[in-house]
């Protein structure tokens, strides 16, 4: 019995419809930016599996380091106890944070790191006898899939079945180009209700919701307002920090900054699970009391995991080499080169880029969003010629790890515009 075959036994996969779906490919070996299968055959990992991997596959510094830490100390309870991987960690990640932040907070994952955010905002007014519940989001946002990152998201195919659960949000337009002015005009009726706790957001970038992207002008401006309203500010930053938008985190192209941030997905290189939600002190000072009941009754069994934050610790030393961002730079350059050569193609809506992340959004006769049909076809697509990309619906992305090489990126770009023509070809074909 095949790999496969015993999957289908017994494991139950995400985001995917069990009945309709092909077989999962079996993944027995990672190299750099390559994945390789069972039967040997190799392919190019084009979104970081899951925007996670930034260093490459296997990378033996994080290995290693990984190693020693298991040697050491496994995994310790973190209510009443501390370890060095984590302090260290936390000194670390401030160093790197906007300035306003303050304090580390530790979790498994980007949900839970949102979830956490979330209950701080709303515990922070608790604790002070205001009387603040709502929150403003953006329309089309991904949280996450626990109930609190699904009530800020957007009510979709995502959270559908759960939407009479959720919580009540006020959802405003993205601010994409052109349309700034919808957007802050939203913001500002929002903002007239006077029980608004938080305004969460993923900065720049939309990333399950479509690759959609903004200027950080637009959300320096939203920012500002919010914070001149009294508005606790968080920003999503699961997928966008790691040197996604071509610097370390989304919002250091901010001149105004969240009072709270939440990071994963590259945090420990996309090696182990790990979230942190990082906060402001002034946020931090609204749960010391003497009064116990204002207490932040948050926490999990693998809290702070000493063998994760030594993988995160790992990754954050392969960032103080230049290679690092040098590649980032690489691969922003080779993107734009990219961009200008393929924007005027007639099967394209439109193609955005920022920083390492580059989207191509096609045209269909069917709306723009994660169940179009074309999915399926981009992935069969792009797997045939040994390339993993995982389009959101009609929206083709290309998120690689740092490692990839331009001759692997050219391969990639050769077969998106392979992919493009076919789809131009088809649009003819069907008049």
């Amino acid at each position: 019995m095949t790999l496969q075959e015993r999957d289908k036994k017994v494991v139950w996969h995400p985001f995917t419809q069990i009945k309709t779906a092909p077989l999962p490919i079996s993944i027995v070996r990672g190299d750099g930016a390559y994945f390789y299968d069972e039967k040997g055959k190799r392919y190019i990992d084009g979104i970081a599996s899951w925007w996670v991997n930034v260093h490459g596959h296997c990378h033996p510094y994080l290995s290693q380091k990984i190693s020693e830490q298991l040697q050491t100390l496994e995994h310790a309870i973190f209510s009443g106890f501390t370890h060095e991987p984590a302090v260290q960690l936390a000194e670390r990640l401030l160093k790197r944070l906007p300035a306003n932040q303050s304090k580390i907070f530790y979790s498994d994952n980007g949900s839970t790191a949102v979830e956490v955010a979330l209950k701080m905002a709303f515990q922070y007014w608790s604790n002070q006898s205001i009387n603040k519940t709502k929150v403003i989001a953006f329309e089309n946002g991904y949280h996450g899939d626990t109930f609190g990152g699904m009530s800020v998201g957007a009510r979709n195919a995502f959270n559908l079945p759960f939407s009479k659960l959720l919580f009540d949000v006020i959802h405003i337009p993205v601010p994409i180009s052109g349309k700034e002015q919808n957007t802050l005009n939203a913001l500002n009726d929002a903002l007239k209700h006077d029980d608004i706790a938080a305004f969460i957001f993923e900065p720049m970038v939309q990333g399950a919701g479509g690759m959609v992207m903004y200027s950080a002008k637009a959300l320096d401006g939203l920012i500002k307002i919010c914070k001149d309203k009294n508005v606790i500010t968080i920003a999503d930053e699961v997928m966008t920090g790691f040197g996604r938008t071509g610097k370390f985190f989304a919002s250091d192209h901010l001149m105004h900054k969240a009072d709270i941030i939440c990071l994963s997905k590259g945090l420990t290189g996309g090696v182990m699970p790990l979230g942190v939600t990082s906060c402001a002190q002034f946020i931090y000072e609204a749960f010391l009391s003497d009064d116990k009941m204002k207490t932040f009754f948050h926490g999990h069994s693998y809290t702070a995991n000493p063998t994760a934050c030594s993988a995160a610790l790992a990754s954050m030393d392969l960032f103080d080499k230049p290679e690092a961002f040098e590649n980032i730079e690489r691969i922003e350059q080779q993107h734009n080169l990219f961009l200008q050569k393929i924007r005027s193609h007639k099967a394209l809506i439109d193609v955005r880029q920022l920083g390492t992340i580059i989207a191509f959004e096609i045209k269909t006769k069917e709306e723009t969003n994660y169940l179009n049909s074309l999915s399926e076809i981009i992935s069969g697509f792009f797997i045939s010629r040994g390339i993993i990309l995982r389009p959101l619906g009609n929206v083709l992305y290309v998120l690689p790890p740092y490692c990839i090489s331009n001759k692997d990126l050219q391969i990639i770009y050769d077969a998106i515009e392979e992919f493009l023509n076919f789809c131009r070809e088809d649009a003819k074909a069907q008049r």
